[in-house]
């Protein structure tokens, strides 16, 4: 089967049966993952959903499928919720986005996240929920998309501090190595649940551009470069393990999605060669559908890889068209670094990478995909 040159991150807008469970589940920290228990119907509901996006995308032309992300209500923590050894709890504040006045917005606050106990990724929910994936798309390929090891790894341990004197883990390097386990346990079950695509999700990489204003990192940090080493070794180590248990493995990066909004700026030329050229993996979904992130001269780093770019020339954040001249022009650019055959198209995010979703309709949403569909076949037809 040729595959589609159009490819779709993951998510995919909720519908509002849903997004009522995802909306109670928001506001309330007296609940654990799955949640199911803690509200009559949502299983059902979330069952039903996925089924129909399964289905739609099938109908759709789609053909590597994900749930929708409907089992999810944020694009990264759900799967840190699901590992042993892991609460949650609603924080004092949310995640730091820019309104599209250029002022501060803030997200969801149920971001806290304590570690109670060594963690570990066997009997995750997920993969249950890949199961369900597999059986409703049949014939047609499936993918599950997860957080990125070593952007999860920053989160608890550089921004939360979760290690040390009477913590669970005492030193930084063993609440590292301990999550490491816990993403390997998860992978050997999904390959054993017939899984052959994982996809790293990561948000991480631009704020290590140290000429990015809104880097988390680059600002007095005169170990920026060996921290950025480190997150690509970590990263590494995980990908490799799957290709030892034979999986495919992907990533998607991009500068963040929340509501149609971003978290920051940076490019991919000034970290190339560390976060494209050094990492092992078999394709990389990537952002490119405005200024932000550069011009594409930082596919050069990786001319001399096997790997498969994923050009994320459209928006998903926005509610129109997107301008097909612009998408074909850098098209064209790509194709003289890279061989057509190992290019590919899409958004340069998921419509609803957290459950309230982007800015648009479920219409406009289907109408910017077939766009997306349309673009590629005309580009990649002689192919």
């Amino acid at each position: 089967m040729t595959r589609s040159r159009f490819q779709l991150v993951g998510s995919l807008l909720r519908p509002a049966d849903l997004r009522t469970y995802k909306t109670q589940i928001e506001h309330r920290d007296d609940i654990r993952y799955p949640f199911y228990q803690d509200f009559p119907g949502y299983q059902e509901t979330e069952t039903k959903d996925i089924k129909t996006i399964i289905a739609e995308q099938k109908e759709k032309g789609i053909d590597i499928v994900t749930d929708g992300e409907y089992s999810k209500s944020m694009w990264h923590l759900d799967f840190v919720w699901g590992l042993k050894g892991i609460e949650r709890y609603i924080a004092e504040h949310g995640y730091t986005f820019k309104d599209h006045d250029g002022g501060h917005f803030e997200t969801r606050k149920d971001i806290g996240i304590r570690i109670t106990e060594p963690l570990s990724g066997k009997n995750h929910h997920f993969i249950e929920i890949y199961k369900l994936v597999q059986a409703e798309a049949g014939d047609t390929a499936t993918k599950l998309t997860v957080w990125g090891p070593a952007h999860a790894y920053t989160e608890l341990a550089v921004f939360d501090g979760l290690y040390g004197e009477g913590q669970v883990y005492p030193t930084a390097d063993a609440l590292k190595a301990g999550l490491i386990q816990a993403y390997k346990e998860f992978l050997e079950d999904y390959k054993a649940a017939g899984g052959s695509i994982i996809q790293f999700d990561d948000c991480l990489w631009e704020l290590f551009d140290e000429n990015n204003p809104a880097s988390f990192f680059a600002d007095g940090n005169a170990g920026l470069a060996d921290l950025a080493d480190a997150f690509v070794a970590l990263n590494n180590e995980v990908v490799d393990f799957a290709h030892e248990l034979g999986l495919t493995v992907w990533t998607h990066n991009c500068r963040g999605n929340y509501e149609s909004r971003h978290a920051a700026g940076g490019t991919y030329e000034a970290i190339a060669q560390k976060f494209l050229r050094d990492q092992h993996y078999d394709r990389f979904f990537l952002e490119w559908d405005d200024e932000r992130a550069g011009d594409l001269k930082a596919l050069e780093s990786l001319k001399d890889s096997k790997a498969e770019i994923v050009l994320g020339l459209l928006s998903s954040k926005t509610n129109t068209l997107d301008d097909e001249e612009r998408v074909y022009q850098l098209l064209e650019q790509a194709s003289t670094i890279i061989p057509k055959e190992r290019l590919y198209l899409s958004h340069q995010c998921g419509f609803a990478s957290c459950d309230s979703g982007n800015e648009l309709s479920v219409a406009e949403q289907w109408a910017k995909i077939k766009q997306g569909q349309e673009i590629a076949d005309k580009f990649w037809a002689n192919l």
